[in-house]
């Protein structure tokens, strides 16, 4: 593959930046989180490697969710920029009403949120009524990284079904709000049929990334990343993690 020079990327509003971001600051200013530990206990989740790491958390108990009364008791107030929520837990089910207080007090005060999830399809349905007076404030970023259950069962296992992800994308499109998705990692060694379902449903964005801190065979492998960047490179809607690019030898200019 041959080399290419670029002089910026593009964020999730569609500016272009003229630097190379790193992690969530590819998505948002900044977050916030609540929880310590998430029950879809993903293997590749870099928030469960560093909490094992530093031993806040061991490999037993990870997938138990922990209230961080501090940051849910915290009175929230406008901040610069656009807040990521959450990064390093997810919104289940169990944990809906404290997610949706904290939630809630982002946007009373004015801030413009990125509510990221592998969702539930209740929690969207529920969360789509809640929030609809803030509706110009919320963007959903829905981590769909495979259409086929078996491989979502492997390496996301506590996490919904394609299904309740598909039908929490469509529920959010239908209901007005601003809809993207992340493919990272992507799941899937030839993703088109799911970027291809997925897309009449996203207003923004969808970005594919690769796995960063697992290998997993051809789904890392540098043939495998051109290969999805020469298929996408010129769909309007796609946009391509820092580290994929990276790998592949796409050069982003700093500046």
């Amino acid at each position: 593959m041959r080399e290419i020079e670029l002089s910026s990327t593009t964020n999730i509003r569609g500016e272009k930046m003229s630097h190379k971001t790193k992690g969530t600051k590819e998505w948002a200013d900044s977050n916030v989180n609540i929880f310590s530990g998430c029950s879809n206990n993903c293997t590749y989740c870099y928030a469960r490697k560093m909490a094992i790491r530093f031993k806040r958390k061991t490999n037993e108990n990870w997938k138990v969710m922990e209230l961080n009364k501090k940051a849910f008791k915290r009175n929230y107030r406008k901040r610069n920029g656009r807040i990521m929520f959450p990064t390093s837990h997810d919104i289940t089910w169990l944990t809906l009403n404290e997610n949706t207080i904290v939630l809630l007090k982002l946007l009373e005060v004015g801030n413009e949120v990125l509510i990221t999830t592998k969702p539930d399809i209740r929690c969207i349905k529920a969360l789509c009524k809640i929030l609809e007076g803030h509706k110009d404030k919320v963007q959903w970023r829905f981590t769909i990284t495979s259409m086929d259950d078996a491989t979502l069962k492997r390496f996301e296992p506590g996490a919904p079904d394609f299904s309740s992800r598909l039908r929490s994308l469509i529920h959010a499109f239908d209901a007005g709000y601003k809809t993207s998705v992340s493919m990272e990692p992507c799941l899937d060694l030839d993703p088109r049929r799911l970027v291809y379902t997925l897309e009449p449903f996203v207003t923004e964005s969808i970005w594919i990334g690769c796995m960063n801190h697992c290998r997993i065979g051809d789904l890392n492998s540098k043939d495998t990343l051109e290969t999805w960047y020469e298929i996408f490179r010129d769909v309007p809607k796609i946009r391509f993690k820092d580290a994929l690019l990276n790998k592949i030898g796409v050069k982003l200019d700093e500046k």
